[in-house]
């Protein structure tokens, strides 16, 4: 029966040990963003369509919009702009960062025409 006790102790003993290194572990969550700052290289991905192609042009630059606030309370903010570089390929720009930061995701907007932001490979 003392075995017993002094078991079932030394399992309280390590849970209580145990359990405020393994909450802190939780909240450290590994973020690695990349984040594309003036001069810097991007791709902007489109969809391809001839609209496209037409609304935005070699040379154009376009603001680049970021939304935040999640699905609840979305806003949409200016985060920079890109300077249309070339074409690659069928369903890419690539573009230089002229303005302000931006990340992958943020979409690039010229009228009704909108890119994807996406860094350089």
């Amino acid at each position: 029966m003392r075995r017993l006790a002094t078991a079932v102790g030394m399992v309280i003993l390590s849970v209580f040990v145990m359990a405020p290194l393994i909450a802190g572990a939780a909240d450290k969550k590994v973020k690695s963003q990349v984040v594309m700052k003036v001069g810097n290289k991007v791709h902007l991905f489109h969809s391809g369509t001839a609209d496209v192609k037409k609304e935005i042009c070699l040379n154009d630059v376009v603001t680049v919009y970021r939304e935040i606030g999640g699905a609840k309370n979305p806003k949409v903010i200016e985060v920079g702009e890109v300077k249309v570089l070339s074409y690659v390929g069928e369903h890419y720009f690539e573009a230089e960062v002229v303005k302000g930061e931006v990340k992958p995701g943020d979409v690039a907007k010229k009228d009704s025409a909108a890119c994807l932001i996406q860094p350089m490979k």
